[in-house]
């Protein structure tokens, strides 16, 4: 999953679903070390990257 992002979604603003009602959002800033940073506002959302069921392009 981390190689992925890293290649096809940097830089991509997206949405991700974590289970439930965990959907996050923002542009990917970096995936390194199994974890995903999402920023938005300037504020940045960290997310373990084996906890992502689906990510896409918002």
């Amino acid at each position: 999953m981390q190689s992925f992002i890293v290649e096809h979604l940097r830089g991509e603003v997206v949405d991700v679903y974590c289970g439930g009602p965990d959907v996050f959002h923002g542009r990917v800033n970096s995936c390194a070390d199994n974890v995903l940073t999402l920023e938005e506002n300037e504020k940045h959302t960290y997310i373990a990257a084996d906890k992502i069921i689906a990510i896409w392009r918002a």
